[in-house]
């Protein structure tokens, strides 16, 4: 990413992630601490009134993390935020989307807002955010 040549509605992050897993969300569930059985109990995701069990938002949201961070530096993101749009569901096939929404400085700093998403295989908005990063 050179930020002398970026322009507005450039797309800088693009990354598609392989159909989520009961395996993944098992492995989310143990490393995150986030033991919900929604995310991994089938009973219990119907006796809750769901056809299956979903996706933790937030392993959505480290998706997004990860496509941003592959595009530009750790060192560069001056903030990341998100919000979640619809659940995730088993099998849900992810592409992760940033482009420049604008070019701007702040505190003397040359710096892009990038409008991200995360949608799945059918194209729904799973995740929305923003990254302000430093060129």
């Amino acid at each position: 990413m050179s930020g002398a040549r970026l322009n507005v509605g450039e797309r800088i992050v693009h990354k598609e992630f392989p159909p989520i897993t009961r395996h993944r969300l098992a492995l989310y569930c143990g490393a995150s601490g986030d033991h919900n059985p929604i995310h991994v109990d089938l009973d219990f995701a119907r006796k809750a009134g769901f056809p299956d069990v979903f996706s933790h938002g937030m392993l959505v949201m480290a998706y997004l993390g990860q496509a941003l961070t592959d595009a530009v530096p750790a060192s560069r993101i001056r903030s990341f935020s998100t919000r979640f749009a619809a659940i995730t569901q088993l099998g849900a096939k992810l592409t992760c989307e940033g482009t420049v929404a604008e070019l701007i400085e702040q505190n003397g700093e040359r710096r892009a807002r990038l409008a991200l998403t995360t949608r799945d295989e059918t194209g729904e908005i799973k995740l929305a955010g923003e990254a302000i990063v430093a060129l």
